[in-house]
Formats: C-alpha cells, structure tokens, sequence
C-alpha cells in the first residue's frame, strides 16, 4: 500500500503541502508525490536548499538550548512541522529532562505522527492549530495544560512567518507579544529576498503559491519588524550561520545556503 492510500482521512494529497516539502528537503519519508515535485522544482531553482533546512534546523537547536540555559523551562513551537531527528523537545529534555514542550502544526499528519512519537512522553504534546488565531493556539486545552503563563515561555517560529502577510504578521506578533509574560523568549528564522535574483524569488513564490500557504520573501527590515517589543540577544538578527554558531554542534556551513534566511532570538522585558 502506498503513502497515498494510508494518509490519514481529512488529508489532501492532491496539494502540496509546506511541512511535507521541508520533510522532504530534510530527506524525510512522510510526504506525497505532489509534494515531493513541488519540491524538485524549487530545488531546480536553489540548489542549496537543503543545506539551508539544515542550517535552519541547526539554529533550531542552538536557540532552544540557549532558552534553556537562560531558565526557560517551556517551550511552544508554533509550526514544528513532522518529527524529525533532534527535535525541540529532545534538544530540551536532554539538559533538563522536565522542561515541556507543545508543537503546533496546521497540517493533520503532524498530528498522527506526533502522537505516535509522543505517547510516551509526559512533559511534551501536540495540538492541531493555526498561528494565525494565536489566542487558540495559547488557549488550547493541552498548551494550557502544560505551559503555565505566570511564567516565562520560549515561542519558536522557525521558518514561519515568511507565509504571513505583513498585516497577518503584525496580528500574530502583537498578540503573542502581549499575551507572554516579562522573561519569555521568542526565536524567528526568515527567507529572505537580500541579494538574492529576483526572477529566481518570484518562481519559488509562485511554486508556493499552489500550497494552501503561500510565501513572502523579506528584507532585513522587514523581518526585524517581527521582533518589535522584544530585546534582540547578541548577535541580533543575521545569517543563520551567524547565530552563535556552536563547534560542538556544526552547521553545515554553507555561507551561500545560510545566505537565504535570517535568524534572532529575542527577549520580553
């Protein structure tokens, strides 16, 4: 039986989907032939992209270990998409083993997959929901059962908002920034346009136009515009492979494919 005949009911295999393609990027198996050409056609365009999932997920992990470092003892990671090695509640647990973690993902088969990996895990959940109705996504019965808001929270957008608008953007910041208490962390990556050929920008925008989430490629400003109200860590917002890079823990280091995204964490006062 194929991948297509065992998808769960309520899933559309006949459009691509965005955790699909980057699960497919990461060399994963959870994904469908309309996804996977999707995908082709955007690596035809950018070669290095998958080199720069890596780099992002690389930064992924050298971000939710500095949250814990810093006393972060729970994590929201607001579009996960499908398990993969070193996921955010693994990169956590393994410095403090308590420290809870809710993934959130819109597409129904992070859902399935989730579950299954974490039935046995007490501190860490997942919750079918979209960011762009944050109030549901900090409502919902398994965040607020694990994640207490009288104290700080770590938010991970990881390759998330480049498929907000900016008015969707401004919405789901300011909400999210009025909703986490004084202390809480919040780590953004972002594809960017800088530097980058535009013809190439716009036919990765239209490929992703077929997705039921299409893109937006940003400037600098742009993507600091989503830090508003937190306190950017050194060394602010820059290449992903400028992030605090970690030698026991190498990116790929690819400057080109980190060239495409930028990445920050910063702070609530």
């Amino acid at each position: 039986m194929s991948l297509e005949e065992r998808a769960p009911a309520g899933i559309d295999i006949t459009r691509p989907s965005v955790a699909r393609m980057y699960d497919y990027y990461l060399g994963g198996k959870d994904n469908f032939a309309v996804d996977r050409e999707a995908a082709e056609r955007v690596i035809a365009l950018v070669p290095e992209i998958r080199t720069l999932v890596l780099e992002n997920r690389a930064f992924l992990r050298r971000a939710v270990r500095f949250m814990v470092n810093q006393g972060i003892r729970q994590i929201i990671d607001i579009g996960s998409g499908l398990p993969t090695v070193d996921n955010t509640h693994e990169v956590a647990q393994r410095i403090v083993p308590d420290t809870r973690v809710v993934y959130v993902d819109i597409d129904p088969i992070v859902l399935a997959h989730g579950r299954a990996i974490l039935a046995n895990n007490e501190h860490t959940t997942v919750i079918t929901a979209d960011m762009r109705r944050p109030a549901e996504v900090l409502g919902h019965s398994e965040t607020t059962r694990l994640i207490d808001f009288s104290q700080p929270v770590g938010v991970l957008l990881i390759a998330m908002l480049h498929f907000v608008s900016d008015e969707e953007g401004a919405q789901i910041m300011g909400y999210l920034r009025d909703a986490l208490p004084s202390g809480s962390y919040l780590a953004a990556t972002h594809i960017t346009r800088d530097g980058k050929p535009a013809e190439v920008v716009q036919r990765i925008l239209d490929i992703y136009a077929a997705t039921s989430t299409p893109g937006y490629f940003r400037t600098h400003a742009e993507v600091a515009r989503f830090f508003e109200g937190f306190e950017l860590v050194e060394p602010g917002l820059v290449t992903l492979d400028a992030w605090r890079p970690d030698p026991s823990d190498p990116a790929p280091a690819d400057p080109e494919a980190a060239s495409w995204g930028y990445g920050g964490v910063g702070r609530k006062p």
